[in-house]
């Protein structure tokens, strides 16, 4: 990286990530109290430190431009005036034109598309529909609805963690019979907080299935504790090391020394609970070792031990949950 570069020139990674994820959570907290020109100048500190034709500018450019026009609203609805845009009337497009008789028709099918992709902004509300339709089909409509809510709250965390850091994302998409996941730009942030926003999902998944099991052990109703056990079986197989999962993701973040410690807590908590899951994710980790130390290594060259420390955390509180919660063939 060249001196005084705002961004790494081999991974991408803002210079000054930590900086700029503390001024877009000030920024976003100023808006929402109404402080709206306080939240501008926060804005604003953020632009010397990014790069000048990268995406994140340009989506600080846009911010500023919607704070603007958001100051100027108020400002003449204080002064008891109406900021009403004036209206352009569009002309007919020239391929309409040229359809004769055909483009009223074209041009109707055309604003169809546009209610299409209009509906397809309420995908999250269609899709956690469907998802649960199946599950309670399957199972009945309270573990149905239970299973979809734990799934959802999994998926809340990284939506949450996202935002928190002032990211642009989307609510969560479900898959019925897969599973759910949440769209969101990286914009060139760091290994670390890529690794924190992918096991964001894991702790509050963790969290949805320790109440389950409080609730198990208040009321003795089986359901709970197959909830309980569930959500603890799907946030461990979400924290294997490969492909697309959270642990995946948070894998990058290690280098091969924490990668190893990692497998050998995964084999230790295989021996406190006799859970074979916890020997799936010792087995991702055989793979990233091997991908850690192969030529065209995936490792860092120093591991992040924040990211370790909070791994190791989850993988533990899970087998504790899994040593606390009763199998399903036992209920």
């Amino acid at each position: 990286m060249e001196p005084g570069g705002l961004a790494c020139d081999a991974c991408h990674s803002l210079v000054h990530t930590e900086r700029l994820d503390q001024l877009a959570k000030d920024a976003r907290a100023l808006e929402m109290r109404g402080l709206l020109r306080q939240a501008r100048e926060l804005w604003v500190e953020c632009l010397p430190l990014l790069p000048a034709n990268s995406k994140q500018t340009e989506w600080v450019h846009t911010r500023l431009k919607a704070l603007d026009d958001a100051m100027a609203q108020a400002e003449a609805a204080a002064r008891g005036e109406v900021i009403t845009p004036p209206k352009v009337e569009k002309p007919t497009p020239k391929w309409v034109k040229k359809l004769g008789p055909f483009g009223p028709l074209a041009l109707l099918l055309l604003k169809l598309k546009t209610v299409f992709f209009a509906l397809l902004k309420f995908k999250f509300l269609f899709s956690i529909v469907a998802y649960a339709a199946l599950y309670v089909g399957l199972f009945g409509w309270r573990f149905g609805i239970g299973f979809t809510i734990c799934v959802l709250i999994h998926e809340m965390g990284h939506y949450i963690d996202v935002r928190r850091r002032g990211l642009p994302a989307e609510m969560p998409v479900f898959l019925p019979g897969l599973g759910a996941y949440v769209k969101w730009r990286a914009m060139k942030v760091s290994l670390r907080t890529m690794a924190q926003v992918s096991l964001a999902g894991p702790l509050a998944g963790w969290i949805a299935a320790a109440v389950c099991f409080l609730i198990y052990s208040y009321t003795q109703d089986p359901l709970w504790a197959a909830l309980a056990r569930i959500g603890a079986i799907l946030n461990v197989l979400n924290l294997m090391p490969v492909w697309f999962f959270d642990g995946g993701i948070a894998g990058y973040a290690l280098d091969a020394m924490q990668r190893a410690a990692l497998l050998m807590a995964c084999l230790w908590l295989w021996y406190y609970t006799r859970d074979g899951f916890f020997l799936l994710v010792a087995a991702g980790f055989v793979w990233r070792l091997y991908t850690a130390v192969r030529k065209n290594s995936d490792a860092p060259a120093m591991g992040d031990w924040i990211v370790w420390s909070y791994y190791t955390a989850l993988l533990v509180a899970l087998g504790v949950l899994f040593h606390a919660v009763p199998a399903i063939g036992q209920l």
